[in-house]
């Protein structure tokens, strides 16, 4: 158990962590790649265990989507999380057997595109290694985890783009999308009486359904919250240790010099001939010699450089730090003055000549400047340390004293707390958490037993032992009697509509007239606009699919269709012509964005058969639980 909390100990910005590396793919658990255990495993795919923590924090990731859903079958979503962290660690394997690989600078520019390293729109290379620095990553560990991600969605989007579509498919799906179908129908409404029913009637019906009529399952829980933020509002550092640690991180203070730098690009490939290099070197040394003429470089630039998207602006780059261009042009750049123009600079581009316009030195912001900063950091990272011991010290006390939490909370000087009675599905405070309510109907712990330490997201930890546990009960007849005689009232009122539905549909199919069956039963028969799929029509939803579902007419004929509505009401329809619409009514706008919509779906079907395809041929084991 100590083992288990060791290793499921994380940072206060492990969520921010996930979030940064969650590329369109979604790739669950792409976090956990870099973690060991010894615990047994719950999957193993080729060389790859899963553990019941990845298997945790894919769940978590879920639940908090479903925040707003009151009932969910917890099993099923935790099945659904080993599925998809199956599927995606069968993904990887195949994208390192193609060889697909993402180079250092796609990476690179993918990082600096997340808006949760940006400040004001811009990269902000302080906030990076702040984050980073926080969750006790390196740069080349989260790069890796970054570049494993870009390469899955590329072979993602690699079988996704390979979809298509044709123009028949496309006019096929227009026939059927903007189709129209006109109809006429009655409705029978479902009306409750207010009929007296008979005593062994409602005894009948109450013994028959007498699992609806009970209270549901409740506790009540008294419990133990160790909480990372309470922790670090205990810390108070001295000013010598808030110095020293601003030491240690200084480089996250530190603002690297930039450089605003303009060039000139003589294109060539590095295969290329002699001829070809011979022709750039010239083009890039005629610009050279123009400049030293006196021309603006601006000027040069924009009529010979062959970086068209630079050229534009006068050869400017924008501003750069040291390692960010190919080593050649790097040291280039960070030796010149500012205003002076190199030398021709080889890369694997072709032949540069490079400008400095604008210097920013680097900086360190000083420590009075970023004390309050410094502090927080502080206090978060030896709070995580004492995070992870007093978790120690909370499962090693509440599993040696299995009948009392009252040990533990006085251990660990806290608060012992209770709730309210919740149930299986909902509850307040640390009730709405699924994970809470899991534990707290565990059958060792409804004997009185505490629970096992409790994640709740990677800052608090919970043990919780039952207070009061209330057994679900069947409330007594008189209790729901008048429940009951509604129920019966409705039921009976909805066979009567049934029957009397299914008499006229069955007089419809005879080929007698709508109108003249509707008048003989004293109903009004609707004569709706011809209605489409896709459109609002104020009808039923379930009226209208039963419409689109239903045989298209013979010529001079009309299809009968019965319909039960979900308020209990019955629909009769007619279903009297059906209209197809076509690709050729559709203006080409539409047409293209459909067409694309179809072949993203294509692809994705493609893409979905080919990780069940591979997991099939992949080895892999799920390892069976015991409750």
């Amino acid at each position: 158990m100590l083992q288990a909390i060791r290793e499921r100990a994380q940072g206060v910005f492990a969520w921010v962590i996930l979030i940064l590396i969650a590329v369109p793919f979604a790739l669950w658990g792409i976090q956990n790649y870099f973690d060991t255990g010894k615990e047994m495993p719950v999957a193993v795919v080729g060389d790859r265990e899963f553990f019941q923590r990845d298997v945790n924090r894919a769940y978590e990731q879920v639940a908090q989507n479903l925040a707003d859903v009151t009932q969910f079958d917890e099993q099923q979503l935790r099945k659904q999380a080993l599925d998809r962290l199956i599927r995606d660690e069968v993904l990887l394997q195949a994208t390192k057997e193609l060889g697909i690989v993402v180079t250092d600078s796609s990476v690179r520019d993918f990082i600096q595109s997340m808006n949760y390293f940006q400040t004001d729109g811009k990269f902000d290379k302080e906030k990076y290694k702040l984050i980073l620095s926080s969750q006790r990553k390196s740069s080349p560990e989260f790069t890796e985890q970054v570049r494993k991600a870009l390469e899955m969605e590329q072979y993602q989007r690699g079988v996704t783009a390979s979809g298509f579509v044709t123009d028949y498919q496309l006019d096929r799906f227009f026939r059927l999308f903007d189709q129209e179908r006109t109809i006429e129908y009655v409705l029978i409404s479902a009306k409750p009486s207010d009929a007296p029913v008979n005593d062994e009637v409602i005894e009948q019906y109450y013994q028959t359904h007498v699992s609806s009529f009970q209270t549901p399952e409740r506790v009540t829980v008294e419990f133990l919250e160790l909480n990372l933020e309470d922790l670090a509002r205990d810390v108070h550092p001295t000013e010598e240790e808030l110095r020293a640690f601003y030491e240690e991180q200084k480089d996250v203070y530190t603002t690297e010099e930039r450089r605003k730098v303009s060039h000139i690009l003589a294109a060539v490939s590095p295969q290329a001939d002699p001829e070809a290099l011979k022709a750039a070197q010239e083009k890039i040394n005629r610009a050279k010699q123009r400049i030293q003429d006196g021309e603006d470089f601006a000027v040069v630039a924009r009529e010979l450089s062959d970086d068209a998207m630079s050229a534009n602006n006068g050869g400017d780059l924008g501003l750069i730090t040291r390692s960010i261009m190919e080593k050649n042009f790097d040291e280039a750049a960070f030796a010149l003055s500012e205003g002076e123009v190199s030398e021709p600079v080889k890369t694997s581009f072709g032949f540069h000549l490079i400008k400095i316009t604008e210097l920013e030195p680097g900086r360190t912001k000083p420590f009075a400047d970023v004390k309050e900063e410094v502090k927080k950091v502080y206090q978060l990272q030896e709070a995580e340390n004492m995070f992870y011991q007093a978790g120690e010290t909370l499962a090693e006390l509440s599993y040696e004293h299995p009948d009392s939490i009252e040990t533990a909370a006085q251990a660990l000087d806290l608060t012992i707390k209770r709730t309210g009675p919740f149930t299986h599905d909902k509850g307040d405070d640390i009730a709405t958490e699924a994970a809470v309510r899991q534990a707290a109907f565990i059958e060792e712990v409804l004997s009185g037993h505490n629970s096992e330490p409790i994640e709740i997201g990677s800052d608090r930890l919970i043990v919780l032992r039952i207070s009061e546990h209330f057994p679900a009960e069947t409330k007594p007849l008189a209790d729901v009697r008048q429940q009951i005689i509604e129920a019966i009232r409705l039921e009976n009122a909805r066979k009567q509509a049934h029957e009397q539905a299914k008499k006229l549909y069955q007089q419809l199919k005879q080929r007698q007239s709508l109108e003249e069956l509707a008048a003989a039963n004293d109903l009004k028969p609707e004569k709706p606009a011809p209605i489409k799929r896709a459109k609002s029509s104020g009808l039923s939803w379930a009226l209208v699919q039963a419409v689109f579902e239903a045989a298209k007419p013979q010529e001079g004929q009309s299809t009968p269709v019965l319909v039960a509505l979900p308020n209990g009401d019955q629909a009769v329809v007619n279903l009297v012509a059906v209209k197809d619409g076509g690709m050729s009514k559709v203006d080409a706008k539409k047409r293209e964005a459909v067409k694309a919509q179809l072949a993203n779906a294509e692809g994705q079907a493609l893409f979905n058969s080919l990780i069940s395809q591979l997991r099939s041929e992949a080895d892999v084991t799920v390892i069976e639980q015991k409750n």
